[in-house]
């Protein structure tokens, strides 16, 4: 006999239809009655999970967090090559795409809210220490060639272009607001071309061929 699937539980549908909605329409223009109405419940009954849409929002922001903490885990001293960092830009991508909304309207959320503020600052930190291991990873191997204020400047580049890639690609693609479409791929080569002036040997011709495809 097939088990039965648990049915979802309040919490958790308005914390999926609330992201459905920021991320197509962006979370300024979304109200608490907006997601009550799309669930077709009373606000009360929202109300009872969560006190107003900031708590929502910093609710889905924690499980983004969640979701990208693990690619900025501590990858000590080892050589890495380009292919390495392409697949981590990859999996960074697609996992800030599922949250868009956050980096959609970053500066008004993190304005408005200051323990998000707070937790946003930290996680970029973590990026841009993770970028410099991902250029100390790629000078040990031989496929980068960069000085430590380079690979300092560079990571937060990385971290300035990938946090605002979607919001600047809707822009340059003039997109509906409730575009679905998702190019890690086109965001990656994006991030990765800043790498490409310190690239030596078969790591920047690998480059050359992603550039190929992309151009």
């Amino acid at each position: 006999m097939a088990e039965k699937k648990r049915p979802r539980r309040t919490r958790e549908r308005i914390l999926e239809t609330s992201l459905a909605l920021f991320n197509r329409l962006g979370a300024p223009q979304v109200t608490t009655a907006d997601i009550a109405d799309e669930m077709e419940i009373s606000p009360g009954n929202l109300y009872y999970h969560f006190s107003n849409k900031d708590e929502i929002v910093f609710e889905l922001y924690t499980q983004h967090e969640a979701a990208v903490l693990p690619l900025y885990a501590d990858r000590g001293a080892r050589a890495l090559d380009v292919v390495d960092l392409w697949l981590w830009l990859h999996l960074l991508f697609e996992s800030m795409w599922k949250h868009r909304f956050l980096y959609r309207d970053l500066d008004q959320l993190t304005s408005q809210h200051a323990k998000l503020r707070a937790r946003f600052g930290a996680l970029f930190r973590r990026g841009v220490g993770t970028v410099i291991q991902l250029g100390h990873g790629l000078a040990k191997a031989g496929a980068m060639r960069a000085s430590e204020r380079e690979i300092e400047s560079l990571a937060q580049n990385v971290v300035l272009v990938a946090a605002y890639w979607s919001s600047y690609d809707r822009v340059r693609r003039s997109a509906a607001d409730d575009v679905t479409e998702n190019d890690p791929g086109r965001a990656a080569y994006q991030v990765l071309a800043l790498f490409a002036p310190y690239l030596e040997g078969d790591a920047r011709a690998y480059f050359d061929r992603l550039a190929a495809d992309y151009l």
